[in-house]
């Protein structure tokens, strides 16, 4: 009898953990928008130098993928709850499309595959780990599926295998640092200014200090 109390109220505590609050819906729009107005920046800054470096190279373009991908990863390490990632990335995406940038409708979905990339890590750990290696990951794995939704928005299915992998090569590196990396830090600034306080987030790292 003791043992079924004990399991019953460790799965309400899960479930507890993973349920969304109110601060976490706010906050995670205030990140997603934040966001989009970061794209709106890079979708100039980043386009030239993606272009610059596909004209060096096609396929090395990819490197500069990676601040289009961090959406997923700040909603992740943040929130860190199921669809937090997908929610912050698609977010931001229909605020740049809102906006105004060169791609239109395409945008929503590069969010979506972008967004999924980043939420099938964090599920992948059952949203318990949240350090630089998830971060990562979640970065990395956003790169791949803004490459696998290439294939067929952008045509390049068509184009050669060194291209392909070139390709495929640079945008999980640019994932992986410019997403993934630069996320976890960006939320550690914040956590360290004490505005995560009412997140696992902010309180993992005040813990610390």
């Amino acid at each position: 009898m003791h043992a079924t109390i004990t399991e019953s109220s460790s799965v309400s505590t899960g479930n507890r953990r993973l349920r969304w609050r109110v601060v976490d819906i706010v906050v995670a729009s205030v990140v997603g928008i934040a966001t989009g107005l970061l794209f709106l920046i890079w979708n100039n800054i980043g386009y030239a130098w993606f272009s610059a470096a596909d004209a060096l190279t096609p396929g090395l373009g990819g490197i500069a993928v990676g601040i289009w991908l961090i959406g997923g990863v700040l909603g992740g390490l943040i929130i860190r709850k199921p669809g937090a990632a997908l929610y912050v990335e698609v977010l931001a995406a229909i605020v740049s499309a809102i906006v105004g940038n060169q791609w239109g409708i395409e945008t929503l979905y590069s969010g979506l595959a972008q967004g999924l990339g980043a939420e099938l890590v964090f599920a992948i750990f059952a949203y318990r780990s949240f350090g630089p290696i998830v971060a990562v990951l979640a970065g990395a794995v956003a790169g791949l599926g803004a490459w696998t939704l290439e294939l067929f928005t952008s045509a390049n299915l068509q184009k050669s295998g060194e291209f392909l992998a070139l390709y495929l090569g640079t945008i999980l590196v640019s994932g992986a640092v410019l997403a993934g990396l630069l996320g976890w830090l960006i939320v550690r600034g914040l956590a360290a200014t004490g505005a995560l306080n009412r997140f696992a987030a902010g309180q993992s790292v005040t813990k610390r200090v």
